[in-house]
């Protein structure tokens, strides 16, 4: 058996196992959920995938029967493909409402499955989400931790190897056959058999498309026009990407601002590595110098700080600002009404300048409650830069997230 390594979000399980009768771990598909939940319970609970069509068959030919055989305590794994059991799971844990931890169930897909969970098991179930690694589980990796030693470093590999289990623990893979048998399973097994998406070919280029747009502010109407497609299309295939959590909307701060604010998402990608697939970026040299060499650093640094929230049970707070007259704030933190600012730079060399927008931000709503402020870039120091900005590295920058989420 290969290297297992310890995932940041598992103090959060087992605290939930113990609170709740059922756990429902979501996320993209090979972020490891199944080594995770089999790693932590092999022990306690039996296991079971509805991967297999055979095994579907049987859970729905007679529910109550398929369950009862699996004992008192089951993972089951891939879930979405048989929601019809959601509602025989209530009735056992309605038997017996005060035994917690008995169900742990994971899903790839949460298009359907998160209203059907909600539906069937509300107040029941504790729904939590894992995404491929992040900076700490990579370090845990003896493969690759001698390489990520500062942002920079990190950065890279995220882009250039991906994040993914499979490809960390793993290097010798060939990373573009990999992520082109990752989004054909995608495609045929979530898009085109949950989401029923007729035209795979179109949805294919507008993945491409909006890969390329990364971190940017998502215009339904420019995807639309360019794929020949209506708007309600575009928005249905955004709700699909982010159901299946391949991309996170970070929604506009506009709370009261009033009318001088873009209230349209930023939309990120979950995977960096997806995005340097889709747009062809292969070397360190095409990541730094071509002309997506910003954007993707916002994006990396946004995956890691929305993979933060995910790890420690927490819905994310976060959003960005941009208004009419061309002030913008890359993220926001909110906490307690409590607005925390933060600036990302694709930069080893640090400049007062880049404290500019935070501190225009500060002199523009002087009746919002604005804290110091951060600028993230790829320098490591932790160096003020104004009067209310410091600059931090990402790690650093994540040890003082804690204390806002």
């Amino acid at each position: 058996m290969g290297q297992y390594i310890s995932r940041e979000i598992e103090d959060v399980i087992i605290q939930s196992s113990k609170q709740f009768p059922a756990i429902a771990l979501t996320g993209p598909r090979q972020s490891g959920k199944t080594t995770l939940l089999r790693h932590l319970f092999q022990d306690t609970h039996k296991f079971v995938s509805f991967d297999d069509p055979l095994t579907r068959e049987r859970a729905l030919t007679d529910p109550k029967l398929f369950l009862d055989s699996y004992g008192s305590s089951v993972i089951l794994d891939e879930i979405q493909y048989v929601p019809e059991l959601l509602s025989y799971i209530k009735i056992a844990i309605d038997q017996d409402r005060h035994k917690n931890g008995r169900f742990l169930l994971t899903g790839s897909q949460q298009f359907h499955l998160i209203k059907d969970l909600g539906d069937s098991l509300a107040g029941r179930i504790a729904l939590l989400n894992l995404l491929p690694f992040d900076i700490k589980e990579k370090q845990r990796s003896k493969i690759v931790s001698d390489i990520l030693v500062d942002t920079k470093s990190y950065f890279v590999h995220a882009c250039l190897n991906g994040s993914f289990p499979e490809l960390v623990l793993h290097p010798q893979q060939n990373v573009d056959l990999w992520y082109g048998s990752y989004l054909q399973t995608y495609l045929e097994r979530d898009v085109r058999n949950l989401a029923n998406v007729g035209d795979l070919r179109i949805f294919q280029r507008f993945i491409r498309l909006l890969a390329a747009r990364c971190a940017q502010i998502l215009n339904l109407t420019s995807f639309a026009n360019e794929l020949g497609v209506s708007v309600n299309t575009i928005k249905r295939w955004i709700s699909i990407l982010e159901a299946s959590q391949i991309i996170f909307l970070l929604p506009p701060y506009y709370r009261n601002l009033g009318k001088r604010i873009v209230k349209s998402p930023k939309v990120y990608f979950l995977d960096a590595g997806l995005v340097c697939y889709l747009t062809g970026i292969q070397t360190e040299n095409h990541l730094f110098n071509g002309p997506m060499a910003g954007q993707l650093f916002e994006n990396f640094v946004i995956q890691e700080i929305v993979k933060f929230y995910y790890n420690n049970g927490k819905r994310t707070n976060i959003y960005y600002l941009r208004t009419h007259n061309q002030l913008e704030i890359d993220l926001i933190i909110e906490k307690h009404a409590e607005i925390y600012p933060i600036e990302i730079k694709l930069s080893k060399t640090l400049n007062i300048g880049m404290a500019n927008p935070i501190e225009r931000f500060m002199k523009l709503f002087p009746t919002l409650k604005i804290q110091a402020g951060t600028i993230i870039s790829l320098a490591d120091e932790t160096t003020p830069l104004s009067r209310h900005a410091v600059a931090l590295s990402l790690e650093s920058f994540l040890k003082k997230l804690r204390d806002l989420i």
